[in-house]
């Protein structure tokens, strides 16, 4: 018997205009249309868009390919989840109604007989009080419904050049703490109440490979910037690997 395959993905960033996003685009497509038949669920961890915001009859314009793709998958019997990041955080219906499924974070998993934590990774554990504002700022009901009383020429362009800014001010990687970084804190205290198998994030933008004391797999997925990171359960293991850059 053929072992089911999960796939993992984060922080494709797609529309952000930096390091060739025609690319990414077509990298990202290329990744879903490869997926082999064994698949049996793609979870999207977050930030798969740059910056998303769906109006009541208004959704962000492009993306045919990707939710072709996706479409696709679907259509052959993959199940797609989905988490939302803090660039496409504001999704409230339309994925669903393409027939994605919305987890929250930290959504507990099984596949294959294992027990995954999954999430973005934002937001979880001791994280400074001005990130934890930030956050519920985005989260608020409140601003979002004064954000959407604009007009959406203007919100989708103060939204992407924001995002883009933001991307542009960042020089180095953002550099792991380890031990001391609060997602992997998270991971260490709830593991003392559930038994987990692998924990999954993205968010931060570097790969990290680690162990919790519990002795469960601790993964952060890169971003696919100069990349194409994802990684994939065989039901036993959980393995990494990277889409070639494509020329399209």
């Amino acid at each position: 018997m053929v072992d089911k395959l999960s796939y993992f993905v984060s922080d494709v960033h797609l529309g952000l205009q930096v390091d060739d996003p025609a690319g990414r685009e077509a990298r990202f497509v290329s990744f879903l249309n490869s997926l082999p038949q064994e698949t049996e669920s793609l979870y999207l961890l977050g930030d798969i868009w740059d910056f998303w915001y769906e109006y009541r009859d208004v959704v962000p314009k492009g993306y045919v390919r990707v939710f072709a793709a996706l479409t696709a998958l679907m259509d052959r019997g993959v199940k797609v989840y989905f988490f939302q990041g803090n660039h496409d955080v504001w999704t409230y219906s339309y994925f669903e109604e393409l027939g994605m499924v919305r987890l929250d974070q930290p959504a507990l998993v099984q596949i294959g007989g294992k027990t995954f934590c999954l999430g973005h990774g934002d937001g979880l554990g001791p994280v400074p009080l001005g990130y934890r504002f930030l956050r519920g700022v985005f989260h608020n009901k409140v601003l979002q419904f004064l954000f959407s009383l604009l007009h959406p020429w203007l919100a989708f362009r103060f939204g992407n050049g924001w995002s883009r800014g933001n991307r542009l001010s960042r020089h180095e990687e953002y550099v792991f703490k380890g031990e001391e970084e609060p997602l992997y804190k998270f991971a260490v205290e709830l593991e003392k109440e559930h038994k987990v198998d692998h924990f999954i994030f993205g968010h931060y933008h570097c790969e990290v490979d680690m162990k919790t004391p519990a002795g469960a797999s601790f993964h952060v997925l890169k971003d696919w910037m100069s990349s194409s990171p994802y990684l994939y359960s065989s039901g036993i293991s959980v393995i990494g690997g990277s889409v070639q850059k494509s020329d399209m």
